[in-house]
């Protein structure tokens, strides 16, 4: 796992000459930024899909957190007719393939004019996530029923208890979903390449993509924009991996 990313970070400061010449496997001696210069300002122009990406991600990662807390704990702790039926068939969209809803997607979003706009590439995935959903309901399903009736006896309503004691009980879990969501988004391909093909929109997946095929033969070049893409996801796991081992202990998996 490590070392397509050190080949990638390796080959990414060399120079086109050091590549053609040594061994792929070998350090760059001596470093070079060129490449990362280029990306910004030279042969290409990666800060569009950088902020665009970002963009994206936050947006995503705030709709889905927040929906699906509140769909997890409706479906946790209130009661309402068909509240099982309702959780039950929401989550079995999760057996549905994401690319048989691209082309219903891509057609009803064209017609509504979101086309190579932002809108179009969050509006899909905005409302919640189904397995975010499942996953947060089974751990607030898990909450000793004798502390919500500790805070029902303290005045505590549906919000107080949900942001007062249900959240903070869970915070191994909402950082793992949120990791979740961020890589998810972050690596997103196919939704992007589709509604958004016009450069100004561009993520840095498809921008990636795109400047594999221009640059074919630019090795180096081609594997700064892909260790620049990586980066941010192995920072995140540094940052959030104590979180992501203290939610699989707690979900009960060794």
């Amino acid at each position: 796992m490590v070392a397509p990313f050190v080949f990638s970070v390796f080959t990414s400061l060399k120079s086109p000459g050091q590549f053609a010449t040594g061994s792929p496997l070998s350090p760059p001696n001596p470093p070079t930024g060129e490449n990362y210069t280029s990306l910004f300002g030279g042969r290409a122009n990666f800060v569009v899909p950088l902020a665009v990406t970002a963009q994206v991600v936050i947006v995503l990662t705030l709709g889905q957190i927040i929906c699906s807390v509140l769909a997890a704990y409706a479906f946790a702790r209130l009661r309402f007719p068909g509240r099982d039926v309702i959780f039950w068939a929401y989550v079995a969209t999760l057996m549905v393939p994401a690319i048989v809803t691209m082309i219903p997607l891509f057609s009803m979003l064209t017609q509504a004019g979101l086309k190579n706009t932002f809108a179009g590439l969050v509006v899909p995935f905005l409302l919640g996530s189904p397995y975010a959903i499942f996953l947060l309901r089974q751990n607030f399903q898990a909450v000793p029923q004798d502390v919500l009736d500790a805070a029902r006896l303290d005045g505590a309503g549906h919000w107080r208890t949900l942001w007062s004691v249900m959240l903070p009980m869970n915070r191994p879990i909402l950082a793992t979903l949120v990791l979740i969501t961020v890589v998810s988004q972050w690596n997103s391909f196919m939704w992007p390449s589709i509604i958004a093909p016009q450069p100004q929109w561009h993520v840095l997946t498809v921008a990636t993509q795109a400047l594999q095929q221009e640059h074919s033969n630019a090795w180096t070049f081609v594997m700064a924009a892909t260790t620049l893409a990586l980066a941010p996801l192995i920072i995140l796991y540094l940052v959030f991996h104590q979180q992501i081992v203290r939610s699989l202990g707690i979900s009960g998996m060794r």
